[in-house]
């Protein structure tokens, strides 16, 4: 025999337990003393043990044993009850009410017997609470020993504490089957995973301008979220008016952005665009980005010229939907089986909703995914708006207008092409929306 625990623990509302859940979970009072005949020692939910004490608040005797065999009972126990526990974990301890300590048991994974002795309950409901100093009124012994699974049983009777408890055990309502359980547990999964769904295109909406995007969209890469700051209607547009207005937007992009940047009297862009407009492979130095951008650099014709960076309008927060918005299920403890099951002094409702804002989903407002670009300021700390390169702009327009991929052709040019516009990129949105339209009706 081993006595893992000795001498004085701390309880209050008369509780203390023994919990070998992972989770550190447990019922709540009627889920762990539902279908039993004794209320002092409640092993209604497996793994879990609900110890009554009389005492409300402060120290009582409390010794833990652990034998191999069933030990004989002192009659020095006024009240006596027995159930049966089998740890669902590694772990077993005694823990004190609101995690406050705990102390391991040390049991094997197997089926035990657990009897539960009380001397002094009335005493301790009397007193209430136990400050330093007084005499301690109630004491309590909590005994395992390997033994196979049986119902619970009230082994003595002796105070009115003990009695009340067990009264109020058998008039509870019988616990949930294992099915029922399960059952329960199920149809919880499904209800919290529905929520997150509503959650995820809720979100999903709002990032994509208040419509859900298009299979293309989703997975298209590139600038497009970006873009989707400035523009979600030409956006959507894009993805659905097919790859000839698709390939006329991206030229039409990346010859505008080369106008802006002053670009146009250079001959090797001059080939580039006619390249663009005749479908056909861009032309040295725009077959290798290296050597584009020491053009840009050595090239006499270059232009030099800056513009205030382009700055997407404001648009409202994100309000995450509310738990009954998203259409979650919330099952009353009640319902749920193990609904009620709580972290120590905390409480846990199941499905509770934390939305979250992916840092990751915020574009920047210069540069961006796909081709490299620079944002060159005149001189110093930048404050408030500031200036960028337009010809760092113009050239990458160029190299997203030949992308393989239509869709991410336009979306790129047009991203470029409002970041060489800079602060005027209302004028090129509204030519490209209108020639969108244009190429549609054709």
């Amino acid at each position: 025999m081993r006595r893992p625990v000795t001498g004085e623990v701390h309880v209050h509302y008369g509780q203390i337990y023994v919990e070998s859940d992972p989770d550190n979970a447990i019922p709540d009072l009627s889920g762990a003393f539902a279908g039993q005949s004794g209320g002092l020692c409640g092993a209604a939910v497996p793994g879990v043990l609900w110890l009554i004490t009389g005492l409300h608040t402060g120290n009582v005797g409390f010794t833990v044993e652990v034998h191999d065999e069933d030990p004989p009972l002192d009659p020095v126990w006024e009240d006596v009850v027995e159930v049966s526990f089998h740890p669902v974990s590694e772990r077993t301890s005694l823990v004190q009410w609101a995690g406050e300590a705990a102390w391991d048991l040390n049991l094997a994974r197997t089926d035990y017997r657990v009897r539960y002795c009380a001397q002094g309950m009335d005493e301790g409901r009397k007193l209430d609470t136990r400050v330093s100093g007084q005499p301690q009124a109630d004491s309590y012994l909590l005994q395992f020993w390997p033994s196979p699974p049986r119902a619970d049983r009230v082994v003595r009777q002796t105070s009115k504490n003990a009695a009340y408890r067990h009264r109020y055990a058998r008039e509870l309502p019988p616990p949930p089957t294992p099915e029922q359980r399960a059952e329960t547990e199920r149809l919880a999964r499904q209800a919290e995973e529905r929520a997150a769904e509503e959650r995820r295109l809720h979100r999903e909406r709002w990032e994509w301008g208040g419509r859900l995007p298009s299979e293309g969209l989703r997975g298209v890469g590139g600038n497009v979220r970006g873009l989707l700051r400035f523009d979600s209607d030409l956006v959507h547009a894009l993805d659905t008016a097919g790859s000839e207005v698709q390939r006329a937007v991206a030229s039409l992009a990346a010859r505008r952005a080369c106008e802006a940047a002053g670009l146009i009297g250079v001959s090797c862009v001059t080939q580039a665009l006619t390249a663009l407009t005749e479908r056909r492979q861009l032309p040295p130095p725009f077959d290798d980005p290296d050597r584009m951008w020491e053009t840009l650099r050595s090239d006499p014709q270059v232009a030099r010229r800056s513009v205030l960076m382009a700055v997407p309008p404001e648009r409202p927060p994100y309000r995450p939907l509310t738990p009954a918005a998203a259409g979650g299920t919330w099952l009353p403890a009640a319902e749920s089986g193990d609904n009620g099951r709580r972290r120590r002094g905390l409480g846990r409702a199941l499905g509770a909703f934390i939305p979250t804002v992916p840092v990751g989903d915020r574009p920047t407002p210069t540069g961006g995914v796909g081709h490299a670009v620079a944002a060159v300021h005149a001189s110093g700390t930048p404050r408030g708006q500031q200036r960028i390169s337009q010809p760092h702009f113009a050239l990458p327009s160029v190299l997203a207008a030949a992308e393989p991929d239509p869709l991410k052709a336009a979306l790129d040019a047009v991203w470029h092409a409002v970041n060489t516009y800079g602060e005027h990129y209302p004028e090129l949105l509204k030519e490209i929306r209108s020639a969108c339209a244009d190429q549609v009706e054709e």
